[in-house]
């Protein structure tokens, strides 16, 4: 197992421990830089995974929660695999069965956290904006594991990490995101990192899901939005689907799941009209038949389980720029 000097040396500790911040709450406040030392050390962490062995004592003697208001699969145990790789102790808790359900307010709860020895919370919340409550709340470094509809920064980072492994650089390619963006937490923290990349991004959806304040023009990339998808897709690198929720129709945003499938699902005959080679991405969990086809969802071009590898190198990269970051700041 190799040890804390050891893993150093392979993430070009000059760099790590000038990681400055404290908490990591969305990709807008990411510069390029810090979006590529996330990338580097996420790669140099793919290479401790591929080792026989593929753990290292980086976080040992640090203590990450889980902390869960909402239900999750992937994000949860992406992030508890990924402390363990390191030698984290890792603590999990939900709000059902916690002191939450008695009355305790979220303050309480990270301080609490906070006084019995947590060194990192991973928090999600059904409230936007919950993640940076807690963050100014406590001295342990908050990570937002998806906070209502509006972030869900590793999410976008493993995404571009997944991108960039197979597109390269992304400058000038076309990413066309599709479906209920209005409610994506994960459309808007990929709108900020792939605009940083200088990629053309492209919002597609039904007119009621599918908000026009985020078509943007920023340094490098654009943001565009469109209720056309067939020609959204037309000429893509990258079309990522998102998870259509029933709700959407019982609360009249959609006329029917059959009219959303008509007009939104990438099929084989949309993804067609994308050039050769492009990649299809979904962050999960996947309603196949419905946002996607399965097919699609299952075929070549998909690299839908690579994202759910990825996430783990990803979050262990976020994991270890914290806490090199807070053991440099103590020093």
């Amino acid at each position: 197992m190799l040890e804390l000097s050891e893993l150093h040396q392979e993430t070009r500790t000059e760099e790590a421990v000038a990681w400055h911040r404290k908490d990591l709450l969305d990709t807008d406040c990411l510069s390029p830089a810090e979006i590529e030392l996330v990338m580097e050390t996420a790669a140099a962490m793919d290479e401790v995974r591929s080792r026989p062995v593929g753990k290292v004592a980086t976080l040992r003697g640090c203590t990450v929660v889980t902390l869960f208001y909402e239900q999750s699969t992937r994000t949860r145990a992406s992030f508890e695999v990924a402390a363990k790789a390191m030698g984290a102790d890792v603590v999990n808790m939900t709000a059902s069965g916690s002191s939450v359900e008695k009355g305790e307010s979220l303050i309480d709860t990270v301080r609490t956290l906070e006084a019995i020895g947590a060194d990192v919370v991973v928090m999600r919340h059904g409230r936007s904006g919950a993640p940076y409550l807690a963050a100014r709340n406590t001295s342990a470094s908050i990570v937002n594991g998806g906070d209502g509809t509006h972030a869900h920064p590793t999410q976008a980072l493993l995404d571009l990490y997944t991108m960039r492994r197979h597109v390269g650089d992304l400058a000038g390619k076309k990413v066309v995101i599709v479906g209920d963006i209005l409610h994506s937490r994960v459309a808007r923290s990929n709108i900020w990192t792939l605009m940083a990349q200088g990629a053309e991004v492209v919002l597609c959806g039904p007119a009621t899901l599918l908000p026009r304040t985020l078509a943007a023009t920023g340094e490098r990339g654009s943001c565009t939005v469109t209720t056309n998808f067939d020609d959204a897709v037309e000429g893509a690198d990258v079309v990522m689907a998102l998870r259509m929720q029933k709700e959407r129709q019982q609360g009249g945003l959609i006329a029917s799941i059959r009219d959303y499938i008509r007009g939104y699902q990438l099929n084989s005959a949309r993804l067609d009209r994308a050039r050769p080679g492009a990649l299809v991405m979904h962050p999960g969990p996947m309603n196949e038949g419905i946002e996607i086809a399965p097919e699609v969802a299952h075929g070549l071009a998909s690299v839908i389980e690579e994202q759910v590898s990825n996430g783990v190198s990803v979050r262990m990269a976020v994991l270890y720029l914290l806490t090199a970051g807070r053991r440099a700041h103590a020093a």
